[in-house]
């Protein structure tokens, strides 16, 4: 298959050639001994809880790489918070999956930390829009990714034509600062006008308005522009320019309002996190976050078998035997071993996901949103 970008064709992570190289000598190296056990693995980001919560995603993936195989599989729904213990079990002959671990971990570790990162943003600004404008900052062949983390997440929209396509979501977005260059300093009316006459009607009208003269300046010259046809105006100043970023959009604001243009939102991008839409979601509208969600660390996910032929097995600092997990009434993640009682009005947590290689689960980003959203209020995350 011809891969121009370099990337790893699907069919390589199917046939589990996207290891790592020790997996296919560990399969060579049982198959010659004529070993081929029956274990219980588990994918753990930490052993026993830690209070602090992350994001769980990417269990469509590996729900789509485990089909057809002889395992059984059990996983935490997808969008669910977890704070230590196992997050998916596996069990089934071990060379049924030993060279899928790498590809597992990959589909698991990334989206999960991007969304955990797409939560942290959406709390701190529960009432504001928030989109996703991360796109740029990772290889294009996983923007999909960035953007259903971020929508599970709860943000209401992302920038990515292509995911737009691969998710069945529109994508969102105006205008960048090249459009007003191509008009020149001193034409931004033309610039805003030509756009008002170029894109279709049901897309907003947000004129960027930071690109030559002050963000007062170019605020107040957009709206007598465009006037009721003018939605809103974006702030996208560079850091090194900003000063006192929310005095900026204070001014804005009151200089909008004391014209009449109450009804004009104001929206703010770049380098915006969590501590910004904090100090800026009393005075702005709307938020677009990108490197936040981008720069998130992977979750640190390892898979350890913890049972061979019915006996329970771990390596050092490791957990042994095979476990579930519980949320308590009072919102807290309980680990246990899975032959024992539960914590007492624990729900658990790990679900089937495949049996005998058929998929037994459906996936609804919707849904799974939902259940993040949820689950976010009832552990209290990022208190």
């Amino acid at each position: 298959m011809t891969t121009p970008f370099g990337t790893i064709p699907a069919e390589a992570i199917l046939e589990g050639d996207a290891t790592d190289a020790y997996f296919e000598r560990t399969h060579t190296t049982l198959e010659s001994a004529g070993k081929n056990p029956d274990v219980v693995a588990e994918i753990t980001a930490d052993q026993f809880p830690t209070g602090e919560f992350e994001v769980w995603t990417g269990i469509e993936d590996v729900a789509t790489l485990l089909e057809g195989r002889n395992v059984d599989v059990d996983a935490l729904p997808d969008g669910q918070l977890f704070d230590g213990g196992p997050v998916l079990r596996i069990e089934g002959p071990y060379l049924e999956f030993a060279e899928l671990e790498t590809s597992l971990l990959g589909f698991l570790s990334q989206p999960s930390g991007f969304a955990t990162a797409a939560l942290e943003a959406r709390v701190a600004g529960p009432d504001s829009l928030v989109l996703s404008f991360g796109a740029r900052h990772v290889h294009p062949s996983i923007t999909a990714t960035v953007e259903r983390a971020a929508l599970l997440a709860g943000l209401d929209g992302f920038s990515h034509v292509a995911a737009g396509d691969v998710l069945d979501r529109e994508p969102g977005g105006t205008m960048p600062h090249a459009l007003m260059f191509c008009f020149g300093e001193g034409n931004q009316a033309e610039a805003w006008q030509a756009f008002d006459e170029a894109v279709p009607v049901d897309v907003p009208r947000i004129a960027l308005i930071d690109t030559f003269w002050d963000e007062v300046s170019e605020g107040l010259l957009a709206a007598e522009t465009l006037g009721d046809r003018l939605d809103g105006v974006r702030i996208d100043t560079t850091s090194s320019r900003r000063g006192d970023f929310r005095h900026i959009v204070r001014e804005v604001r009151w200089e909008l309002d004391a014209r009449g243009y109450e009804d004009v939102d104001v929206f703010c991008s770049g380098g915006i996190g969590p501590d910004a839409i904090r100090t800026l979601r009393d005075v702005a509208d709307g938020f677009g976050v990108g490197s936040y969600i981008t720069d998130a660390p992977s979750v640190d996910f390892s898979l350890d078998i913890v049972e061979v032929e019915g006996e329970p097995v771990s390596k050092r600092g490791k957990l042994s035997g095979t476990k579930q997990v519980y949320r308590t009434p009072d919102g807290g993640h309980h680990v246990a071993l899975a032959d024992r009682d539960g914590p007492e009005g624990g729900d658990p947590l790990l679900e089937p996901l495949i049996r005998n290689g058929e998929v037994v689960r459906e996936f609804d980003l919707e849904a799974a949103s939902e259940r993040c959203l949820a689950d976010a209020e009832t552990v209290g995350f990022d208190e």
